[in-house]
C-alpha cells in the first residue's frame, strides 16, 4: 500500500494505491479545499481513518523542502516527514517540491491528456522543462543521465519579472509601487491574472471568474487580461526553455492554461515564447506541450512512493 499527495494553496489531492504487476492502481482518491484545514495533519488524519498499514508515502507540496521539513508558500502548514511517519504509522515518508512531483508524473500521462502546441524538432534525451501556473508558478527541469530523466526542482517562479512590452512595463511599475520587487509569479499565476484585470481597470474578481468571462466573450477587459497573461507566461516559458535548451520538450501544466488555451488558442503564448530575437530559431525548435491531466502531481507522488520501495 502506498500513499501519494499533491498539496497546494488551493487544493490538496490524496490517493491510496497498490502496485500490481508493475502498475500503480489507485484504490481511493480524495480532493480537499486546503484552506478548510488548519494543518496538513488534520487533513491527513481525516483521509486515513481506518486505513491499513502504508509502506511508503510521498507528498509533493507547493514550497521549498529539504526532503525532511517543509512549509507551504501560501498556507501556514508545516510538515516534518519523521513526525508524519510516527503519527500516522507510515513506514517511509518523502517530501518533495510539487513540480518535482509533476515532472515525475509525466511518464504516466496518457496521450489524451497531452496536446501539442508546437511540434518543434525534438532531440532524444535532450533536457526537458515543466512549468505551470496555478495558485503559484511552479518550475522543474529534467536532465537525462543516460539511463533516465533526473528531476531538478527549483523556485523559478520567484525570478524577477521581465517586461517585454510597454504595457507589461506599465504593469510592472504599477505592481512595484504596491509591493516592491515584482516576481514572475506575481503576474503568471491565478492571483496574477486577478492583478492584471485590476490593473486594466476591472473591479475585483476571482481568477476563475475572469477566465470564464474571457471564455464567454462577455467582458472585453477579461479577454484583454487573459491575452496579457498568456503573453507574459509565454515569454517566461521561452526564457526558461532557452536556459535549459529544452529540446526534449517544454510541458505546460497547471489548471489555468489547461482551461484557457484549448478554447482561446495559444497564439499570444506562442508569439511571446518564440520572440527571442537572434535565438528565435532555437525557441521554435523546442517542442511545446499542454498537459491537461489535473492529477499530474499526484501521479508523480505515487510513482515516487512506489520507487522508494525498490
Amino acid at each position: 500500500m502506498i500513499l501519494g499527495g499533491d498539496l497546494g494553496g488551493t487544493k490538496t489531492l490524496l490517493a491510496l494505491a497498490e502496485q500490481v504487476d508493475g502498475r500503480i492502481e489507485i484504490i481511493r482518491e480524495q480532493r480537499y479545499a486546503s484552506q478548510d484545514y488548519p494543518s496538513f495533519d488534520a487533513l491527513l488524519g481525516e483521509f486515513l481513518s481506518n486505513t491499513p498499514v502504508i509502506d511508503a508515502a510521498c507528498f509533493g507540496l507547493a514550497g521549498p523542502t529539504d526532503g525532511h521539513d517543509a512549509k507551504l508558500t501560501y498556507l501556514p502548514w508545516q510538515l516534518n516527514g519523521k513526525a508524519l511517519a510516527e503519527r500516522f504509522h507510515l513506514k517511509r515518508v518523502s517530501l518533495i517540491n510539487d513540480f518535482a512531483a509533476a515532472a515525475n508524473g509525466l511518464p504516466l500521462v496518457t496521450a489524451e491528456h497531452l496536446q501539442t502546441l508546437q511540434a518543434g524538432q525534438p532531440i532524444a534525451a535532450a533536457p526537458r522543462l515543466i512549468v505551470g501556473a496555478g495558485t503559484g508558478l511552479g518550475v522543474a527541469g529534467m536532465v537525462n543521465d543516460g539511463l533516465r530523466y533526473r528531476v531538478i526542482p527549483g523556485e523559478g517562479g520567484h525570478l524577477g519579472f521581465s517586461p517585454q512590452t510597454e504595457e507589461q512595463g506599465e504593469l510592472w511599475r504599477w505592481l512595484l509601487a504596491q509591493s516592491g520587487r515584482v516576481t514572475t509569479e506575481d503576474i503568471v499565476s491565478g492571483p496574477g491574472l486577478a492583478k492584471i484585470y485590476a490593473f486594466l481597470g476591472g473591479r475585483p474578481q476571482q481568477p476563475e471568474a475572469i477566465g470564464q468571462l474571457a471564455l464567454n466573450s462577455s467582458d472585453a477587459l477579461a479577454k484583454q487580461a487573459v491575452e496579457l497573461w498568456l503573453a507574459a507566461y509565454g515569454a517566461f516559458a521561452g526564457d526558461l526553455a532557452l536556459h535549459w535548451l529544452a529540446r526534449g520538450g517544454v510541458y505546460l501544466a497547471g489548471g489555468i492554461a489547461a482551461k484557457l488555451i484549448p478554447q482561446l488558442g495559444c497564439e499570444s503564448f506562442l508569439k511571446a515564447f518564440n520572440a527571442k530575437r537572434e535565438h528565435r530559431a532555437i525557441a521554435e525548435s523546442m517542442p511545446l506541450y499542454l498537459v491537461t491531466e489535473q492529477r499530474l502531481g499526484l501521479l508523480g507522488a505515487l510513482a515516487l512512493a512506489a520507487d522508494s520501495q525498490i
